[in-house]
């Protein structure tokens, strides 16, 4: 008895360094653990107390290595893998309903308010369109004229796009069971089928067009309340969304914010920027008896530095909130997915932008798809790193906001970086 109480004694009086990181590496899992949302909630989950002084003290030192504003920065990922099942009937495998690996960050910057948004919904819904698998949605909103409209966006768009997608029926002759298909109906299919993803996304954006212009900043709708109309009117926000399956990357973008897609180290556009200088929105513009004024860049009628927004009532029709959308099948050399607001895209090449991003996920993609339990766990020899930092999908997504300050951004800074690698393509 007396030995076993001397060993005791010992093994807590020993504080050498390696007993120290031990003890302290076993704290940080802890912390970040605790601080993780249960899969599919996509939003990291509310702390209190002693949770609430721990996050502020890791957003702090994140802060001081990045040069970010502590209350303007937050940063969240979620990881797995997603492997499609056998059939469309097949019942959804363990790994199929797994997370996608993300990081994101939105900081206010130099500018005096903050106004952009983020939302990332992991697997929103089973739709028959997507034969009963999930698929998970990622958006950034940029708002001007207030935050408002960016905030409905995050709360709202996708409820939007979650009740479009039950309302869609899409069954193929394949899945029919009426046998094989010729090459022409194949195409035909895929035709039918963009077809109704493009309905889907332009009545969400629609939907969400006509909550924004009838609701007032103070949470009311514009006709109940007491405020001055102008300032509903006057708010607006871009909105860029990818919708992330197994197989296909839907992106709808209205404004001028962007994706941009790192496919086999190169960097391919699935956005376009609505700029009012630009050909065929110009054409558009001036179609609905709108004029581009340039006075600071061009802009709709000398206010609006976009063409295309939700919200701004004041300049209807002429800023419309129809999307421009892309599809793009997923191939096995697709690295990352990267959705950022202009305050990246303003001082970032897109090329730029994927070499970094790419950089930051090589490491932990050299080793192969990892298990849920080594997700968990980063690649970043640091210990504080591996704080600040639980995936490197989240240093991907802080090294680019934190190079576009470098580079003098003025504008408020919002990044999603998706790493495409960890999520499995069909064989199918």
């Amino acid at each position: 008895m007396t030995e076993f109480c001397r060993r005791m004694l010992n093994d807590e009086n020993d504080d050498s360094p390696a007993k120290c990181r031990e003890r302290r590496r076993r704290r940080i899992r802890m912390r970040r653990l605790a601080g993780t949302s249960p899969p599919g909630s996509g939003q990291p989950s509310s702390h209190s107390g002693n949770e609430n002084q721990t996050e502020r003290k890791r957003m702090r030192t994140m802060s001081e290595m990045s040069d970010i504003p502590p209350a303007a920065t937050s940063t969240s990922a979620f990881s797995g893998e997603n492997m499609e099942p056998v059939g469309p009937e097949a019942a959804l495998s363990e790994t199929d309903s797994a997370e996608p690996v993300y990081g994101t960050i939105s900081v206010s910057g130099r500018a005096r308010e903050m106004e952009d948004t983020i939302s990332v919904r992991t697997s929103l819904c089973h739709p028959e369109i997507n034969r009963r698998r999930p698929l998970h949605f990622f958006g950034v909103y940029d708002g001007h004229g207030g935050p408002h409209v960016a905030a409905l966006c995050r709360e709202k768009l996708h409820v939007f796009f979650e009740g479009e997608l039950t309302r869609v029926s899409c069954k193929t002759k394949n899945e029919s069971g009426k046998g094989s298909t010729s090459r022409a109906e194949e195409l035909e299919q895929e035709a039918e089928w963009e077809d109704r993803w493009t309905t889907v996304v332009t009545r969400s954006f629609q939907r969400m067009d006509e909550v924004a212009i009838s609701s007032c900043p103070c949470g009311s709708l514009v006709y109940r309340c007491g405020c001055h109309s102008m300032e509903a009117a006057l708010s607006g926000s871009t909105a860029v969304v990818a919708v992330v399956t197994s197989e296909y990357i839907i992106v709808a973008n209205c404004g001028d914010s962007r994706a941009v897609l790192c496919r086999g180290g190169r960097a391919i556009p699935l956005s376009c920027d609505h700029k009012p200088d630009r050909p065929e929105e110009l054409a558009r513009i001036e179609a609905a008896g709108g004029r581009v004024i340039f006075l600071n860049g061009a802009r709709v009628e000398g206010i609006l530095a976009m063409s295309r927004a939700i919200g701004d009532k004041y300049l209807k029709p002429i800023v419309t909130s129809d999307p421009a959308i892309t599809f793009t099948k997923r191939e096995p050399e697709d690295e990352c997915l990267i959705l950022a607001s202009d305050g990246l895209w303003d001082v970032l090449s897109n090329d730029l932008a994927c070499k970094v991003a790419s950089e930051c996920l090589k490491e932990e993609n050299n080793g192969g798809v990892a298990s849920r339990e080594d997700n968990a766990r980063p690649l970043i020899e640091d210990e504080g790193a591996e704080a600040l930092y639980p995936t490197r999908s989240v240093l991907a997504a802080a090294l680019l906001t934190r190079l576009a300050l470098g580079r003098k951004s003025s504008d408020n800074i919002s990044v999603i970086v998706v790493d495409l690698k960890r999520s499995q393509l069909s064989n199918t």
